[in-house]
């Protein structure tokens, strides 16, 4: 082959590395700007005062519940919400080869053979080698690499975040079980008490101080605490099929919670809200989709530019029937085409109006996404402060009705009082101590939110 014919290729190949650069697509501080133009960062959080230091991962470890930390294992490896997210990222990634494939020449092989019992009758057979190769002098193809690309990522991080979701699932859902059976074990202890106050009641009428009317209102005190510990069971076997579910395993409700809840572990740093975009893996996939959008539209801008292609070949055809004269054998080809869109009505252009419209779009989720963030970071500060202040208050409360229980039994056992006050100081201590241990739980359930709002991860 004449080595002159390699010069063309050679310079448009030179062409095509040099070709149009991609426009770049808007940083952190300038998408911030374009998506929550009217929203200004504070330089601390306003909810409630947090420790400094930057967001740390590893918040499950923190609990130090051996049992919580293998439940949230198990619905990483079994969880079919993140089998499924695992199964397009791989799409995703495989998607982004592809597209990046078109940047390199394509090389096919072709033959055919000919032949009376293959019903060709002109007995030719040959093969040939042939490539072509698309210069993407306009960054056409690099824009379609670039945007299947960000795609991907976006999908890698919205799994990333998927995990910490699922993972903050199972947290919360164990810790309702436990409240639950905390409830249930509550109710137990009145249904105890009520018990002793009915056979207490009984005695009483035997010795004629009092009437039916007293062992009737014990009774009912006494059922009324069997129907909460019935709803505190139902809440208690709902929390762990929802745990069981997120795990894989089959909804039987067969998980021991324990009877208490862990202790809550020390202050959180919340970093600053303004390292909040580019921190939390949803709104990093916003981001990214972003960039993917912004990739499109160059995309379909280039469309509309001449497309060059350069082609290469080698061929060998050789016939049964006839000699082929005045013809090398194999033949060398090299050449090139060149498409350029004419007339199309509108339809290439109308394609960039889709992408640029899809890019706002983009731009517009991305602050929706960013705000929502903010707004989960603050309600998560805001109800942990004040959570903690009525968990002081309820505690004093437990204790001073505790007391008063105490007392009016005291003053009933020697008949100085009837069986309303004590009935009246039962329902008071339990009421205190089921709304303190439900504080005790949301106390936990708000500090998961707070770790997935800030978007500190799970593992260490």
């Amino acid at each position: 082959m004449d080595r002159s014919a390699l010069r063309p290729l050679a310079l448009a190949a030179a062409a095509a590395l040099a070709g149009c650069a991609l426009v770049k697509t808007p940083d952190a501080p300038q998408l911030k700007e374009l998506s929550l133009p009217n929203t200004q960062l504070p330089s601390q959080w306003t909810a409630a005062p947090t420790p400094p230091g930057p967001v740390v991962n590893g918040w499950l470890t923190e609990f130090h519940d051996p049992q919580l930390e293998k439940l949230v294992a198990e619905a990483m490896t079994y969880n079919p919400d993140l089998q499924i997210a695992a199964a397009r990222v791989e799409a995703a990634e495989a998607s982004a080869r592809a597209a990046g494939a078109a940047l390199y020449p394509q090389v096919n092989l072709a033959g055919h053979g000919g032949g009376k019992l293959g019903g060709d009758g002109s007995g030719v057979q040959g093969i040939g080698l042939f490539a072509s190769w698309e210069l993407d002098l306009w960054g056409r193809v690099r824009a379609q690499r670039a945007a299947a690309t960000a795609q991907y990522e976006s999908q890698v991080l919205d799994t990333a975040y998927a995990r910490q979701s699922i993972a903050a699932l199972v947290a919360k859902s164990w810790f309702l079980a436990r409240e639950a059976a905390v409830q249930r074990a509550l109710a137990g202890e009145m249904i105890s008490s009520s018990q002793a106050l009915v056979d207490l009641s009984r005695d009483r009428v035997r010795v004629g101080k009092t009437d039916e009317l007293e062992v009737s209102q014990a009774e009912a005190s006494a059922l009324s605490y069997s129907d909460l510990q019935l709803q505190a069971e139902i809440a208690r076997q709902n929390a762990l099929r929802a745990i069981e579910i997120l795990a894989g395993r089959y909804p039987s409700a067969t998980v021991e919670p324990g009877l208490t809840l862990p202790a809550l572990p020390g202050p959180v740093p919340a970093g600053l809200p303004s390292e909040l975009l580019e921190r939390r893996p949803d709104v990093r996939a916003a981001e990214r989709r972003v960039a993917a959008a912004f990739y499109r539209t160059q995309q379909a801008q280039a469309a509309r530019l001449p497309t060059i292609s350069l082609t290469a070949g080698v061929s060998s055809i050789t016939s049964e029937l006839f000699v082929m004269k005045e013809r090398d054998n194999p033949v060398w080809s090299v050449g090139g085409t060149l498409l350029a869109p004419i007339f199309n009505a509108g339809a290439l252009q109308a394609q960039v109006d889709v992408r640029t419209a899809e890019q706002k779009a983009a731009i517009a989720d991305y602050g929706r996404i960013g705000s929502r963030a903010f707004g989960e970071v603050e309600s998560a500060l805001s109800q942990s402060f004040n959570l903690d202040t009525r968990a002081d208050v309820l505690v004093r409360a437990v204790r001073a009705n505790e007391s008063a229980v105490g007392y009016a039994r005291t003053r009933f056992e020697v008949g100085s009082s009837d069986l309303r006050g004590v009935q009246q100081q039962q329902l008071a201590l339990h009421a205190a101590r089921a709304t303190l241990a439900h504080v005790q739980a949301e106390r936990l359930i708000q500090r998961v939110n707070l770790h997935l709002a800030l978007g500190g991860g799970f593992e260490p």
